[in-house]
């Protein structure tokens, strides 16, 4: 860590020891202040969010002061990206797609036309505020459906490729999108079960109390989707093996990824590949039982990833690039959330059923679309704690979620930004 003066500016420098302590310190921060401010938690804006946006003002504020510059050293931030989406690669097991059934697939399909729905909203979004088409992509399905994560992940790629503000446009397009998906899901879902005076099945609605205590972090999605429990022994040569799980499937996905990149002439996430292997290690594993691991605790590995990642990702951004591409991202953004509520009034809704269990997908489908999955849930949680409880809502939706979404979202995203570059 140093500390020096250029052209009479104090610079510091920290490094990456520094830096991952300032990443934790912001995390701990964020949570504190969710807890203290309710219209935080009640929108489910995640606590690294608010700590690394925090510092990214702090940040901004001393440049435009000439007090202070901090260089971070992130170095680690590629490396926390790629153990978080092999996480989630662990976590797709195909055994538990077979167990939603009909209701799965059909939500799946929907949240895949949303994904290329949004994609082409942006782009033409950029064409009419005049917008480089990947800035306007950055505003598309990498930010609303993919959130903060898969922004802070496309967002340097696209940098690399010569695309100013991609990674800065992004984050904020995901944090705007969050806020959106939190005050319209509800409202559009009780819209809907007021005007067509719809009620819920009365024997799940009595059990409303066993299933409402859903947490609304990262690592209790996941958790529902995988369907395990946290053993109450994990000592360190176990929490090691699965380490050596995680990092193993990350080193060959590294291999699969550039395997794929150079037969496909595609530029591929590093991430990619690590998903893949992934995959194949847990339903392999599920099939024969090679290895006993606690899926659980490759959960609380993917969780601690994404926090670091994330949180570096947001304390990194420039947030002055924001003075020009601000108001286009405004309307882009705009622009998607009037389209998500038309989409899921007049065909979503109709094509689910026009029923109770509809209804509350409904408001669910554009929590998760517009920010994340603990949006989802917020919504459905505000939604059947006034009207009653909706089983295949809460069954359905964290299990597209927690895997299935990325399976659809990655390629076709890396497939658009080819065609684009």
């Amino acid at each position: 860590m140093e500390l020096y003066k250029i052209n009479g500016i104090l610079n510091l420098n920290l490094n990456i020891a520094a830096t991952i302590a300032l990443t934790c310190f912001l995390i701990i921060l964020g949570k504190i202040v969710k807890r203290r401010i309710s219209i935080l938690d009640r929108l489910c804006i995640p606590g690294p969010v608010i700590g690394g946006i925090f510092f990214a003002l702090l940040v901004f504020l001393l440049n435009q002061f000439n007090i202070l510059t901090i260089v971070l050293d992130t170095s680690l931030q590629s490396t926390f990206m790629v153990a978080f989406f092999t996480t989630v690669g662990i976590g797709a097991s195909f055994s538990l797609i077979k167990k939603g059934g009909k209701s799965v697939l059909i939500y799946w399909i929907f949240c895949i036309i949303l994904i290329f729905s949004q994609n082409i909203i942006g782009l033409l979004g950029a064409l009419l505020t005049g917008l480089d088409p990947l800035l306007g992509l950055m505003c598309g399905a990498i930010s609303m459906g993919g959130g903060h994560g898969t922004s802070a992940t496309f967002g340097p790629t696209l940098e690399s490729m010569g695309v100013v503000g991609a990674n800065t446009i992004g984050l904020a397009a995901a944090t705007l999108g969050l806020i959106c998906g939190g005050f319209v899901g509800a409202p559009t879902s009780k819209f809907l079960i007021e005007k067509y005076k719809l009620k819920p099945n009365d024997s799940l609605s009595n059990n409303l109390h066993n299933h409402m205590e859903i947490e609304d972090d990262i690592n209790s999605e996941i958790a529902i989707a995988s369907d395990s429990k946290l053993s109450s022994k994990l000592d360190s040569s176990e929490f090691i093996k699965h380490i050596f799980i995680l990092t193993t499937c990350m080193s060959l996905g590294y291999v699969v990824s550039n395997f794929i990149g150079k037969i496909t002439g595609y530029a591929l996430p590093e991430y990619v590949g690590g998903i893949l292997v992934a995959m194949l290690f847990r339903n392999s594993n599920d099939k024969f039982k090679f290895v006993d691991v606690d899926y659980s605790c490759f959960e609380l590995l993917g969780d601690i990833s994404l926090n670091l990642f994330l949180t570096m990702a947001l304390m990194s951004i420039k947030l002055w690039e924001l003075k020009t591409l601000g108001l286009p991202m405004l309307i882009i953004v705009l622009m998607q959330v009037l389209f998500i509520v038309l989409f899921t009034i007049f065909v979503m809704f109709k094509l689910l059923g026009k029923d109770y269990d509809a209804a509350v997908m409904v408001g669910g489908f554009i929590g998760h679309e517009l920010g994340a999955t603990p949006n989802a849930l917020a919504n459905l949680n505000s939604i059947c704690s006034r009207y009653g409880y909706s089983e295949k809502a809460f069954f359905t939706i964290p299990i597209v979620c927690a895997f299935l979404i990325d399976l659809v979202a990655i390629p076709t995203i890396i497939m658009f930004i080819n065609i684009l570059s």
